[in-house]
This record gives structure tokens, C-alpha cells and sequence, in this order.
């Protein structure tokens, strides 16, 4: 039951990356956090969808790839979990 909370919470979340390869107007910051959150789920969307990609073209530059590389190390923990391990 522990693991099917967080699988669900993928599942549903993978709907939001779905997006458009081209949409008006310019994505910032935040739209690149979540779109790089996403990033993992949209690519293998994309393997079977030609209207879906894992990157926002009309984006407003830096800020926009800064936020999807934060996103992106969501996935890896952060460079949290490897704080976390025990040394020997």
C-alpha cells in the first residue's frame, strides 16, 4: 500500500506533461522547475506521442533551463541521499 500512494501520484502527475512542443508566450522559472520535475515521465510519453517533448521551446532562456535542472535533480535526491548514507 506504501508504494501504491506514490505510484498513483505519478501516474497523475504525468498527466501534466502532455504539453505542446510550441505554445505563445515565454515559460520562466517555475515552469521550468516543473517541467524538468516532469521531465522523466514526458520523455517516455514521447517515445509514443509526436506532440509531446521533454523541453519548452518558447522559454525565457536562463531562467527557464535553471529551473529544469533543479527539477531534474529532484529525481536524484538532490544530492540529499548521499548525505544521508553511512560511512564506513
Amino acid at each position: 500500500m506504501k508504494r501504491l500512494i506514490p505510484l498513483s501520484a505519478l501516474l497523475l502527475l504525468s498527466a501534466c506533461a502532455t504539453a505542446p512542443l510550441a505554445i505563445e508566450g515565454s515559460r520562466g522559472f517555475f515552469w521550468g522547475l516543473f517541467d524538468g520535475a516532469v521531465a522523466p515521465i514526458a520523455f517516455i510519453v514521447s517515445w509514443f506521442s509526436d506532440t509531446v517533448g521533454i523541453y519548452e521551446v518558447p522559454n525565457s532562456g536562463g531562467w527557464y533551463d535553471f529551473g529544469f535542472l533543479i527539477g531534474l535533480t529532484c529525481w536524484a535526491g538532490g544530492g540529499g541521499a548521499a548525505s544521508r548514507r553511512k560511512r564506513r
